[in-house]
């Protein structure tokens, strides 16, 4: 799950990024426009980049919990 949330969300900033040059591409880069899109294109990939970071550490809290429980039901008896 983590893997594949990192790659979706390497995918989704490459796709922004292709957006936003289109844009500026279209508009110019030096206007307010291409400004704007930069702006919007840095708070869509932060925003992105933290609900990535938000699932990798769901992950990792459900992977130990996961782990605890095996070990207590099934790991070696007292």
């Amino acid at each position: 799950m983590k893997n594949t949330s990192n790659e979706v969300n390497e995918l989704f900033h490459k796709t922004v990024d292709t957006a936003n040059n289109i844009v500026k591409g279209v508009s110019g880069k030096g206007g307010l426009v291409g400004k704007v899109t930069d702006t919007s294109s840095n708070i869509l990939k932060g925003t992105s980049s933290k609900a990535n970071e938000m699932i990798g550490k769901s992950a990792d809290t459900t992977g130990k919990m996961v782990k605890k429980t095996k070990n207590k039901f099934f790991g070696p008896k007292k």
